[in-house]
């Protein structure tokens, strides 16, 4: 993969600062009674449990461009189990690390 050139990376902030502030304006232009929808309500609530559920599937899966499928996928699934069986935050952290780190030891 080649390094990207500083025009592109200057384009590309840009673009984005100009994209976040237009979104930031629209939220206070936007009538709050659509926002008090029942419907959008419901889908701003999972807006967060989706972007975190892409981030940990994306730090568990993946190295660079390529999928890879090691210590971490057991971590992973050992938390979904306990989250599944409603074991405390603690409990799913430290099962989910001490999986982990079983498997990387083992391999």
């Amino acid at each position: 993969m080649g390094a990207v050139s500083a025009t592109t990376l200057w384009v590309v902030t840009i673009a984005t600062g100009v994209l976040s502030l237009a979104l930031k304006v629209a939220g206070h232009v936007v009538p709050a009674r659509w926002l008090e929808h029942p419907r959008l309500t419901r889908i701003n609530a999972l807006v967060p449990i989706v972007l975190l559920s892409a981030l940990v599937v994306a730090e568990a899966l993946v190295e660079r461009t390529r999928l890879v499928l090691d210590h971490r996928l057991a971590g992973v699934a050992v938390a979904l189990g306990l989250l599944l069986a409603r074991a405390p935050f603690p409990v799913v952290v430290v099962g989910a690390a001490l999986a982990s780190a079983l498997v990387y030891h083992l391999h």
